[in-house]
Formats: C-alpha cells, structure tokens, sequence
C-alpha cells in the first residue's frame, strides 16, 4: 500500500513537469528555414521539371511566343518562395514539429523521446550557400512506406547542425551495454567520439569490382535514347564511318573491342562514383552513438543509435571478394536492410578492415576470429546437386538429340563441359561460404557465393524462431533455422544445418527456447516459436 501511494507520489510531479512543458511548448514561436533556400528551392523546382520547361522552349520557338519559358521559370520560382513562406518548425522540450504545404496543409509532431537518429545531408548548392538538411528518423517505418510523412529541415545554417543534432538526441541516448562481463577477449570500451573507421584514397581500386559502372552506363544510354540524342549519335556519319572501318577487323575483334571499351568506361564510372560518394568518410563512435560522414560533393552524416544496435553484416559479392574486399553495414532496429546507405558502416575496402571495424563496433575481438561450423555431407551433396542441375538437362538433350539421330554441333559439348566446371566450382565455393557459430549472445550465419553474407545477430535482438525443411531437406536430413528479428532484413537463415541439430543451435543461442520444441521434425514442413 505504501509503495502504491509512493509511486503515485512520484508520477504526479512528472506528469505535472511534461503538461507544463507542453504549455510552455505552446507559447514558442515557429521559425522559418534559412533565408538562403530563397535560392535552393526555385533552383530545385527548375531542375526537376526541367523536361516541361525544355518542352516550353520549343512550344515558344514553334509559335514565336517566347513568353512560354519565361511563365514557367516564373511559376517555378513563384513556387519555390511559397514552399519557403508556407515551411515553419518549431523545437520544444517535448515535440519537434515541422508545418509544410502550400495548397494542402500539413503538422508533422514528433515526440522527442521517439528520436532515433538525426542525419544531416548537403548538396553542393547547400554547401556553396553554407547550408545543411536536417531529416529526423523515428525508426517506425523501417520499409520506406509514408515517404510524405518524413521530417526533414531543408535547410538550415550549418554552423548551428552540430548542436540541433546533438540536442535533439540527448534525450533518445541509452546507457552503453557491459562488455566482456563473460570473460571473452573483449575489444576496450570505446572512449567518447573516438574515430574506429576512415576511408583511404587507395581503396578506390575496389569500385570497378562492382555493377556500379555498368547500371550507369546504362542509364546514360537509356535516358539518351529516350529524348533522341543516343539516336542521333548512332546515325552520325561519324559512328557509322568508325563502324564500317572496325567491321573489316572482323566481328571477334570488334566484339572484343567493345568488350574492352565497356571495360575501361565501366571501371572509370564505378571510380568516379565511388569517389564522390564515399570520399573522405569517417567513422566515429562516442559510446552510446555512430556518426558516419562521407561525400565529396554532396555530404552526408548519419546517426546510428547503439540502443538500436543488433549486429553487422559483412558483404563480400564474388567479384569484390576475388579482389580481398568486403562491405560492411549495421544491422539496426528501425532501419530496413535496402536502405543501404542509412546503415553503412564502411563502404568498399580491404576486408581485414571491414572485419577490425565489425569487431570494434559489436565490442568482441572473436567475431573476427572465430572458426564457423560446417554443415556436413549433406549440405556439400546439396549445393552440388543444384550447381550441376543445367549441366545435367544439357547433357541429357544432347543425348537425346544423339539418340534421335539429331547432329548435335560441337559447341554444345563445349557448352556443357563448361556448364559442369563452372557448376563444380560454384558449387565448392557455396559450401566454402556456408556456415555458423554462436558466441555468448551472438549468432554468426554465413552464406553464399555471387552474393556472399555474413550476419553477426544479437541474440537479444531474437523475437522468434522458425526451423523449415522442404521435401527435399527432409530427403536430405537437414534443416533451415531462421532467426525473426525487427532489425534489418527481418529474419536471418542459418541455412542445412543438420536437422537433428536444429533446435539445439536455437537452445544455444536463447537458453531455454528450444525446450518445447525439442522433438524430431522429419514429420513436419516447419515449426515456429514466437
């Protein structure tokens, strides 16, 4: 009874502090963005409606009436100091509110103690003009649903940024978690904003071992095509006469010719991009947040709640991985794992570094060191049944046709001696690439060849549990454990394991959660514990 009215003691003061800083929130003015994006916004509204303003232009030529480009220059500029004069906000003690919309009118409220991170963006305008945009993330809508109802600041001074954002999440900071409290090697508690990460010129040599350069030569190509121009420049005489000069080579030589051309610009834009995005990043950690900045023209700084902090995942595709590199992002409650660059921790590097950072952000040097386990027999004869499988189909439509009387060429024979080298050696690279470890409090899932991963999972990030098995698993005798987390790609696969030793591995990683379920499964397509 005491503690009761004790507790009731305690609540009304706090209720009574939090309604008088809701009426002392009431009394602040509104304030407006920098007088400075009365250049930014009619800038940005040209520029994104530039194909109407192009289509003007010519209306206005066509006609005689030049008056058609400059109504709509006019109407865009109209329109950009609206967006200016109809966008306030305003910084409480309990709510950062945000009130937009020229002809439809919007409040955005965002209870302060919600904020999750802060991140702070600048285009090379914003930074000429000495501006920054400030978005302020909530971690709700982790899928990029209700794009419209984001809060964003666009912009403000950069010099009054650093303290908006250090203010707004002072109130969301959680006391750092215990460290080595099991006796494990422990990396040493990171002392307040300590840089744990930066990017070096040399890693550029990393980009072309990517598809970067070749989405974007594609999209040059698509975009010029649409509006004529890739058109117009495959029918100049100038190409035409090249080509006519180069087919003489012979069609090999000209294939190979492109091939290397395709090469060179593709390397060329991967770096470029590479360069520009991630140029001059750091990392940095001050016990209870990750700060993340990098861009050379365009800049950008991310927050990282370490009390939404679930793990880290270590990409390493084939191609960057030929090449001793890796990609390393956070596994974060609130952030959805294809919102790439909302979770990135180090861009494309060596992986020895890649790895030193994902010890040092998860705060256990084993995570580096540790040996996984290999799944047995079984899952070796899986992966190279279905590495062989086009081979297989191939071989036996040869045969068939042979058998049919069909002449079957000889470049079909070479095609299914490649199909079965190259199946072999997916195949012994799939299961390389395939395994697990639990660590106390962690779950270490490894997986694939073209796009190899591997998730290190909190085990206090774990709200359930599902162990499948399809027809042929049950053949097999193995089992695919998959962890349900809210963090990043919302579940992570620990995929053939030995099916007898399915709900062992979820006892070992959660103790106690797989009692129930401690029975054969052969019986079952699959079981859950939520």
């Amino acid at each position: 009874m005491n503690e009761h009215h004790d507790q009731s003691a305690v609540d009304v003061p706090a209720e009574s502090e939090t309604a008088a800083a809701e009426a002392a929130e009431q009394e602040q003015p509104w304030l407006r963005l920098d007088r400075r994006m009365l250049l930014v916004h009619p800038v940005t509204e040209v520029v994104k409606l530039l194909p109407v303003l192009l289509i003007s232009v010519v209306l206005g030529r066509q006609s005689g009436n030049h008056l058609w480009g400059l109504g709509v220059v006019t109407v865009l500029v109209v329109y950009g100091v609206l967006r200016w004069v109809t966008t306030t906000y305003r910084i409480g003690p309990v709510h950062v509110q945000l009130r937009t919309g020229v002809f439809q009118k919007k409040l955005l409220s965002v209870p302060r103690s919600r904020i999750r991170s802060v991140d702070v963006e600048a285009g090379v305008m914003h930074r000429l003009l000495g501006l920054s945009v400030v978005r302020i993330g909530t971690g709700q809508q982790a899928g990029g649903r209700h794009e419209s109802n984001k809060f964003e600041l666009n912009a403000l001074a950069t010099a009054v940024v650093s303290e908006l954002r250090s203010a707004l999440l002072a109130g969301a900071r959680s006391e750092p978690r215990p460290n080595g409290s099991d006796g494990s090697t422990a990396v040493t508690t990171v002392p307040t904003d300590v840089e744990i990460g930066h990017w070096r010129v040399g890693w550029v040599r990393y980009a072309p071992f990517s598809v970067t350069g070749i989405a974007i030569i594609a999209a040059i190509v698509g975009i010029s095509f649409q509006y004529g121009i890739g058109s117009a420049v495959a029918n100049s005489s100038t190409v035409t006469d090249s080509v006519n000069r180069l087919e003489g080579l012979g069609v090999t030589v000209l294939v190979v010719l492109l091939l290397l051309v395709l090469l060179v610009l593709a390397s060329a834009f991967a770096c470029a991009q590479y360069l520009i995005a991630f140029g001059n990043m750091t990392l940095r950690d001050n016990g209870s947040v990750l700060h993340v900045s990098h861009g050379l023209l365009s800049t950008r700084q991310t927050t990282l709640d370490r009390a939404r902090l679930r793990g880290t995942t270590l990409k390493e595709p084939l191609l960057l991985r030929l090449a001793g590199g890796a990609r390393l992002d956070a596994i974060m409650t609130g952030v959805s794992a294809e919102k790439k660059e909302s979770s990135l921790l180090l861009p494309q590097g060596p992986r020895a570094e890649a790895t030193r950072v994902m010890a040092t952000v998860i705060g256990d040097s084993r995570q580096a060191t540790t040996a996984l386990i290999e799944h047995g027999p079984a899952a070796r004869r899986r992966r190279f049944t279905r590495a062989l499988y086009p081979a297989a189909v191939a071989l036996i439509a040869a045969l068939v046709c042979l058998w049919c009387g069909v002449r079957v060429p000889v470049f079909v024979w070479i095609g299914v001696a490649v199909l079965t080298l190259g199946g072999i050696a997916l195949a012994v690279d799939r299961y390389r690439g395939l395994g697990h470890a639990v660590l106390p409090g962690w779950l270490i899932t490894r997986s694939g060849s073209l796009d190899r991963k591997r998730h290190s999972l909190e085990a206090d990030g774990v709200i359930g549990w599902t162990v499948r098995q399809t027809f042929f698993q049950r053949r097999a005798g193995v089992a695919t454990v998959i962890a349900a987390t809210p963090a990043g790609t919302g579940s992570y696969a620990v995929v053939d394991i030995a099916a007898t030793n399915a709900w062992q591995l979820v006892d070992a990683v959660t103790p106690g959660g797989g009692d129930v379920w401690a029975r054969p499964i052969s019986t079952d397509a699959s079981a859950d514990r939520r």
